[in-house]
This record gives C-alpha cells, structure tokens and sequence, in this order.
C-alpha cells in the first residue's frame, strides 16, 4: 500500500496550527500580566502622586515660615541693638546733665532697657521658629525625596512594559519588575514614613 502525501501535509498543518495557538495564547498571557501591572503601577504612582503633592505644599509653607521668622529675627535683632546704642548715648548724656535731669534720664534708660530686653526674649522665640521650620522643611524633603524616586524607577518600569509588549520577549517582563519593586518599595516607604532613603543616589540626581 502506498503512503498518502496529503497525510504528512495535513499532519504539518495541524502541527503549524498548534504552534500557532500555543503562540497565541502565550501572547495572550503575556499582555494580559503587562496590562494588569501597568494598571497596578499606574493607580500606586496616583496615590503616591497625591501625597506628594500634599507634602510639597507643606514643605512651601515651612519654608515661607522659616524665611518669615529669620526675617523677624533680623528686625528685633536690629531694635535690640538701636535700643541698646540709645541707652549708651542716654548713659553718657546723663553724667553729664544737672541733678534735676538725673530721674528723666534715668527713666529713659530703663524704658529702652526694656525695649531691649523685650526684644532679645522675642528674638529667641523667632530664631527657635525659624529652626523647628526648618528642621519641619527637611524631614518633608526627605519623604519627597523618596516620592521622587519611586516615580522615576515606576516611570522606567512602565517603558520596560511597553517594550515588553511590542517585542513579547517574556524576559523584558521580569527585568521590568527589578524597577517596580524597587519603585514600589519608596513609594510605601514615603506613604508610611519608613526610614529608606538611598543618599548617594538622591544627591546624583538632586
């Protein structure tokens, strides 16, 4: 009996059309996982994206405070020191002046004595706000920092996904994780204030 032809045919096509469906369906597979990680990373960069905002706002406000209270300083640092050089001038006109003259001079002295005084007390107020300012303004920045850097490394695990798709090299999926996870991990560490913060990284790209 002689071999059929169309049999090899047929049996090449079914094995071509297996392949094909296998293809597909991890084609399928495959976009289906960048697709729901794409969704994932793009609602956790949303959220991060809103605290930021939060703490930047706060972050200009401590700086105005700060600005604000080292301003006042200058200024009662300023009074002090006019009050200070009038009581001088009073105190080198008063030996000098009659005996009648003595109390006059002498109640002049102690009102800008107390006008010194008031102010040196006030000044320290300012100085101690301008510091917890401060100290407020860079606690905030390094939570920023750590939003900072969390959308980097999800903005670059993204394009990895993107290239994952058009390319379906199933290993560009994986690589993409390495920068989710890490961008994942400052993103949680600035929404619960956790104490991760690369600094030789953060200042290269500051």
């Amino acid at each position: 009996m002689d071999p059929d032809p169309m049999e090899y045919v047929e049996e090449k096509d079914d094995d071509k059309k297996n392949k094909d469906v296998a293809n597909v369906k991890k084609s399928w597979r495959l976009n289906t996982l960048v697709a729901i990680s794409v969704a994932l990373l793009a609602t956790f960069m949303g959220i991060c994206k809103v605290k930021d905002d939060n703490i930047v706002q706060a972050m200009q406000q401590a700086q105005a405070d700060k600005i604000d209270n080292y301003s006042w300083y200058q200024a009662r640092n300023i009074r002090e020191e006019i009050a200070k050089a009038t009581i001088a001038e009073l105190t080198v006109q008063s030996a000098s002046a009659p005996s009648q003259a003595q109390a006059a001079y002498q109640d002049q002295i102690r009102a800008y004595q107390a006008i010194a005084q008031e102010q040196t007390e006030k000044k320290k107020i300012q100085q101690a706000d301008a510091e917890k300012a401060d100290k407020t303004y860079n606690e905030l920045n390094y939570h920023d920092d750590q939003f900072d850097l969390s959308d980097a490394m999800l903005a670059l695990a993204i394009s990895l996904l993107a290239l994952t798709a058009l390319t379906q090299r199933r290993w560009l999926f994986f690589v993409a994780m390495v920068p989710t996870f890490f961008g994942t991990l400052m993103g949680l560490a600035g929404l619960f204030g956790w104490a991760i913060h690369p600094n030789t990284l953060t200042r290269l790209l500051s």
